[in-house]
């Protein structure tokens, strides 16, 4: 028998992280030939003294076993290790996390998690059970109006054209092609939208800076006037709400340009920034080892010199009363993705939460966490994002891994452990919003890392190579496409989209990820299978805060269940070689197919890379 199983309701009767308060039974099985007279939940709270808990021996148990119980609850949130110790006429022996949640009897291992987060955390309930779609706005939609007080410097493309990528085509500047897309166009593209069953518009950086992606912020109290001006982004957010969608905005304020209003590096603007005198208003906000040339830049680019985040004058700017976040969420925008949130000091980030709590309790608060937001560790301290302090949500890259490594590599178990690890760690309120993408402006285009070539240690050059994928291919990533995006958009959390993948745009990393999306080029089977993912989604209750529950995984097979909210829904995928009959219950003989077909005696029959979509 299993000794004991985090993952296992007959282990632990919450598979989650809890609240501060509330107790969670604990459950060891362990075999009488060892004659345990005694057994100990030993709890360690990050960077305090363990604790040692006796707890009660509660009966025998099958096959020669018996169990032992205690509950645990927790009077502080933060993060909790535990393992088990066992008392034996032979001497201590310990119950430690050998992986998975599996805990074996050994001399040393593992720790569990977990997670203790405050009673009144509570994030939007908007965004539950709705989907995200993400433009980078250059790149969507032009809708051709004359822009006023844009640069001359600023190379202006033909619409569809492949970005620069290589630094010849750049003339020594990076980033100064721009195509035109703008916040009119993405308003005469709502209805599209609309269509995918899109709930939220999350916007890159749309503040005046001078390059493309817009993460040199130039000035935050302004547009960027190739994009629009500021009556247009309340046009855009006015006529979204009506068709219900929310738009938020990428905030990003752990550094701004060297080419900005507060630096000013190059003159261009009337200000008189940190780099043209010490006695800038701004000088306090950067950190300069030799002035004014030598200083302290984002990841040593020196186009992005980094801002003292705990500076007061700083964090008055952006987080007080009359603060940036505060102006453009009267503008109507419904809250903020921060770009790199592990750089962001806490103290920081709770100001933030407090200023944008403070204009609209129900705005939303968006983390860039690549790992476990749970866990992460940044500059010696272990964060606290999802405690209930500081953010609503983050972008889930770890789904997003299990998901595509799923689909391409096929280790079901691997799978279910990847997303079983969020599911245990993760704050509910935190888990239901999170931002399931499968691609960013950051990554590959979905579409290309499942059935192209692995970009890893690969230039420019052999990217842009390799950047199309052939007919051959395509035909596959389209039907690997329609798995991901099917497992996408049923895991807890809210699907987000990357403008164009859902027609079947390719490219590699940046820039080739951001190409124009493609009007005239649209893969209409995928964009049908799109639009449907949506209309399921939205009719179904048990994506809104289902519970996700494992029941079936072998090999390349596995299936899995939402079930809340009055509806349960199965999932269930065979991306092995061969035909493969597989156990679900006999509770699903009856239910609705929505792909697929339904269960008979309790087994779902699945051909090669094949699926099935129930309901009950």
């Amino acid at each position: 028998m299993t000794v004991f199983n985090s993952r296992n309701p007959e282990y632990k009767s919450a598979i989650r992280a809890i609240k501060v308060g509330e107790e969670v039974k604990l459950r060891i099985c362990v075999p009488r030939s060892m004659n345990c007279n005694g057994a100990l939940l030993c709890v360690t709270k990050d960077w305090e003294s363990t604790v040692y808990n006796n707890m009660f021996w509660a009966g025998f148990a099958p096959d020669d076993h018996e169990y032992w119980e205690i509950h645990f609850s927790a009077t502080t949130s933060g993060l909790y290790w535990y393992h088990f110790e066992l008392e034996t006429p032979w001497g201590k022996n310990f119950i430690t996390n050998s992986g998975s949640g599996i805990g074996d009897i050994t001399i040393e291992g593992g720790e569990f998690q977990q997670t203790v987060y405050d009673d009144d955390y509570k994030t939007p309930g908007w965004l539950k059970g709705g989907i995200i779609y993400q433009i980078f706005p250059d790149r969507f939609y032009s809708s051709g109006e004359k822009k006023e007080g844009v640069r001359p410097s600023r190379v202006m493309r033909k619409w569809g054209e492949e970005p620069f990528w290589s630094e010849e085509q750049m003339n020594g500047i990076w980033n100064n092609d721009y195509f035109g897309g703008d916040l009119k166009g993405i308003e005469k593209k709502l209805d599209y939208i609309k269509s995918l069953g899109v709930t939220c518009i999350y916007l890159n950086p749309i503040f005046e800076a001078n390059s493309n992606h817009r993460y040199d912020t130039a000035d935050y109290e302004r547009i960027d006037p190739l994009l629009g001006t500021e009556d247009d982004l309340k046009s855009l957010c006015d006529k979204a709400e009506k068709m219900g969608i929310s738009i938020i905005l990428d905030g990003v304020f752990s550094h701004t340009g060297c080419d900005s209003k507060y630096f000013n590096m190059y003159n261009n603007y009337d200000s008189v920034g940190a780099y043209n005198s010490e006695s800038s208003p701004y000088f306090s906000w950067y950190k300069f080892i030799n002035y004014p040339d030598d200083y302290q830049s984002w990841w040593g680019i020196k186009l992005l010199p980094e801002v003292i985040e705990e500076n007061e004058e700083y964090r008055n700017y952006i987080c007080g009363k009359n603060g940036i976040l505060r102006k453009w969420l009267k503008c109507g925008i419904k809250g903020w993705r921060l770009d790199v949130a592990d750089e962001l000091p806490d103290v920081f980030l709770d100001d933030l939460r407090n200023a944008v709590k403070a204009e609209n309790k129900d705005a939303v608060i968006i983390g860039e966490v690549w790992e476990d937001a749970t866990n992460k560790t940044a500059y010696n301290i272990r964060r606290r994002y999802l405690l209930g302090k500081q953010l609503d949500s983050v972008m889930n890259y770890p789904f997003a891994d299990a998901v595509l490594n799923f689909v391409r590599f096929n280790n079901a178990a691997a799978f279910i452990d990847d997303v079983m690890s969020i599911i245990e760690n993760y704050p509910p309120e935190a888990l239901h919003i999170l931002m399931n993408h499968i691609g960013t402006h950051d990554t590959e285009r979905a579409i290309t890392r499942l059935a192209g070539e692995n970009a890893e240690g690969h230039g420019r050059d052999w990217q842009h190579e390799h950047n199309i994928l052939d007919t051959e291919d395509y035909c596959r990533g389209v039907s690997m496409m329609k798995i991901a995006s099917l497992i996408q958009f049923t895991l807890p959390g809210v699907p987000s989209i990357y403008y164009g993948d859902e027609i079947g745009m390719q490219g590699m990393k940046d820039p080739f990820n951001r190409a124009c999306m493609k009007w005239d080029d649209i893969d209409e089977e995928l964009l049908r299978w799109y639009r449907r993912l949506g209309e399921i989604r939205k009719g179904c209750g048990a994506f809104i805060e289902g519970e996700f529950i494992p029941v079936y995984c072998l090999h390349k097979t596995v299936a899995y269940k939402r079930a809340g909210d009055g509806n349960e829904i199965l999932v269930a995928l065979n991306l092995d070689e061969e035909i493969q009959e597989f156990e679900v219950g006999f509770e699903w003989d009856n239910s609705y197919a929505i792909f697929g077909e339904s269960s008979k005696n309790g087994k779902i029959t699945l051909a090669p890379f094949r699926y099935a979509l129930l309901s009950r």
